[in-house]
């Protein structure tokens, strides 16, 4: 039997992440998979811009980052410039939020953070043979949306669904509110004036139904806690609980 029977084309991938420990471990993992080689690795987005060019990636592995260098932004102006290039992101970030918003601006699939490796493995797996890749949990949740949809039900939307309602950069805004960002602080970190910023939170605090900046402040902050409190809970669950969801 030829090498090439035993060893079918493996599937190039560009790791987008600006931690460099972080690459080098997801890195490892997925050179030690018999389908899969890391053809390269960037700390940045115009650093990835280069490599796809250099190394043409099937796929690109991207962390989410919120703030400047939005990879949401990344994604939709990527694919509309190479539409063939498969993409997946992983996160810390709320799932049940930003995976829709992901594959919205034209991502293939949303891991956690906190998954197990093999699931990663597995995702990149399921998008290269056309499918989309998101947790049994967000799957379900986008269902539900869509019974309640049908209902035509006018029962007003729960305080989660109307930060859901937000923007991308008023999403990434309100996180940096919550996390005890002031407006100048925002406005340096997105590359933006400060009135536009200021702009963004009126906005904010309309579709929020909040009367006050500091009511804007409170409310984000409480989300944040929240967040960073699911993501510490499941973090902490054993690795048996985690592969039987």
């Amino acid at each position: 039997m030829s090498d090439s029977g035993e060893h079918p084309a493996k599937v190039r991938i560009l790791l987008l992440d600006e931690q460099p420990l972080l690459r080098y471990g997801i890195s490892a993992y997925l050179n030690s998979q018999p389908d899969m080689v890391v053809c390269g690795e960037a700390g940045s987005i115009p650093v990835a811009q280069r490599k796809i060019a250099e190394c043409s990636p099937q796929l690109l592995l991207t962390s989410l980052r919120l703030g400047a260098g939005d990879t949401l932004g990344f994604v939709k102006t990527l694919k509309a410039e190479q539409p063939r290039l498969l993409i997946l992101v992983y996160s810390a970030f709320e799932e049940s939020i930003f995976a829709e918003r992901a594959t919205r601006a034209g991502a293939r699939g949303y891991v956690m953070k906190r998954a197990p490796r093999e699931e990663l493995a597995a995702a990149i797996r399921d998008i290269v043979k056309g499918g989309i890749y998101v947790s049994r949990e967000v799957a379900l949740n986008a269902f539900r949306k869509s019974l309640q949809r049908g209902r035509k039900t006018n029962r007003a939307p729960r305080s989660a669904n109307v930060v859901e309602n937000l923007s991308n950069r008023e999403m990434h805004i309100f996180q940096l509110l919550g996390s005890g960002l002031g407006t100048k602080q925002i406005a340096d970190s997105l590359d933006l004036s400060v009135k536009t910023v200021e702009s963004h939170r009126e906005n904010i605090k309309h579709k929020l139904h909040l009367s006050s900046g500091a009511e804007l402040r409170q409310r984000a902050a409480q989300w944040v806690a929240k967040t960073f409190v699911r993501k510490k809970m499941f973090s902490a669950a054993p690795a048996t609980r985690e592969k039987g969801n």
